[in-house]
């Protein structure tokens, strides 16, 4: 037992992963007994994501030293989570007008006799990013009116300098308290995944129709470009971050977010991985980590193109170069729009129905495979994050290579909040 203890976290969440699957094979749908176990641990997560978000944010962006700093990495992140976006709403779609899921099922969920476009309104998505009432999106977990809060209270806070001096320290202070919150959480991770593992294993079915199967499989597809070949090239050129490294760091992140499917609750993982496996300062983690885990969602980008295809096939729609360009953009502004949390995929699926002007029909059965496809999903959200930040920490010599290499602990450079 004591051997088990002293065994580092990604360890346990490994030996726990391949006991849920075991586990989950072997109870079938009886697997449901865990859930309670399970969903102590999402809640555990959940009740982090608010204070989390909000106070490493915050603290992150006064950490920056001047307004200077944050126009520098504020700038690059943001420049990069859109590209990013938008390049995985471009691989799903090509992806899925190769694979064409939905050819030799149209009229199966009705027929459409003209086509209606709806505009999706930039204007109106950006106004609801201004919170009316800052203790409501709180409460209510609107990421996106919390984000945009949180940026303001930083960058008024370093603004104002010494003059709110007691305020910048009880936000660095409350951030220190939440890491530490954090941490004790994470000590039961390994026995949360055990159980969602082990309950998806035992609860889905394998009856899927051959179109369902090949819009999975091209879903996957796209995923799978973005892991292995657009990720990695990205560290390679633009801050010689070597890749089996950085994916070896980041893999409990990865494994967490696989088996949460909810980028929020992944965050605290990050932010640990990020200071303590990768060398990245927490003024540029506790950045672009929380904005990135609302505002670059690179795996449900590219799903929206393989949905959009998916559908627009389905009720016979002729794909124009122009809906292609259509499709494109919607990844991209409807990814940021999306909430990091497990069902916020569905719910903007039916916003991405609306705007091609096709019928809701379809979106029973995504949501009966959205588990299965929710999974790569979350995975690449995460991934596309931690790639972003360790890339914007090397490009400004800001990443510590000592800690990344394992020659030292993020410990010996942690400063002290007073």
């Amino acid at each position: 037992m004591n051997l088990w203890f002293r065994q580092p976290l990604y360890t346990k969440i490994f030996v726990m992963l391949a006991l849920g699957i075991i586990v989950g094979y072997i109870l079938g749908p009886q697997a449901t007994i865990l859930k309670p176990l399970g969903d102590a641990f999402i809640r555990l997560l959940k009740m982090l994501i608010v204070p989390l978000v909000f106070f490493t944010l915050v603290s992150g962006v006064t950490k920056m030293g001047s307004p200077k700093e944050l126009k520098r990495v504020g700038g690059f992140i943001v420049l990069y989570y859109v590209i990013t976006s938008a390049f995985a709403a471009a691989v799903g779609t090509f992806l899925a007008l190769a694979v064409r899921p939905g050819l030799g099922v149209q009229g199966a969920l009705g027929k459409m006799t003209e086509l209606k476009v709806a505009k999706y309104s930039v204007v109106d998505s950006i106004l609801n990013w201004i919170p009316t009432n800052p203790v409501q999106a709180m409460a209510e977990m609107n990421m996106l009116q919390i984000i945009f809060f949180a940026l303001l209270v930083g960058v008024v806070l370093l603004l104002l300098g010494e003059k709110a001096d007691y305020v910048t320290k009880f936000m660095n202070q409350a951030s220190d308290v939440v890491i530490r919150i954090t941490e004790l959480v994470m000590e039961v991770a390994p026995y949360g995944i055990f159980a969602l593992v082990a309950e998806v294993v035992g609860t889905i079915g394998g009856k899927m129709l051959a179109a369902v199967t090949k819009l999975i499989l091209a879903d996957y597809a796209a995923i799978i470009i973005m892991i292995v070949l657009v990720y990695p090239l990205l560290l390679k050129t633009l801050s010689k971050v070597p890749v089996l490294a950085f994916y070896k760091h980041i893999s409990p992140a990865m494994i967490v977010a696989a088996s949460t499917t909810s980028s929020a609750a992944t965050l605290p993982v990050e932010m640990k991985i990020a200071q303590e496996r990768l060398g990245v300062p927490e003024r540029i983690y506790g950045f672009t980590l929380p904005l990135g885990n609302t505002a670059n969602m690179d795996g449900f980008a590219a799903a929206i193109g393989v949905i959009s295809v998916f559908a627009l096939d389905i009720f016979n729609v002729p794909i124009s170069a122009g809906l292609i360009i259509q499709i494109v953009y919607l990844g991209l502004v409807l990814s940021i729009g999306a909430a990091g949390v497990k069902g916020a995929g569905i719910v903007m699926s039916a916003v991405l129905f609306e705007a091609l002007g096709v019928p809701q029909t379809l979106l029973p059965i995504l949501a009966a495979i959205w588990p299965i496809i929710d999974i790569p999903h979350t995975t690449t959200n995460v991934t596309g994050d931690v790639v972003g930040t360790t890339i914007c920490a090397a490009r400004y010599n800001e990443l510590d290579w000592d800690v990344f290499n394992g020659t030292k602990t993020a410990s010996e450079n942690r400063p002290v909040s007073g």
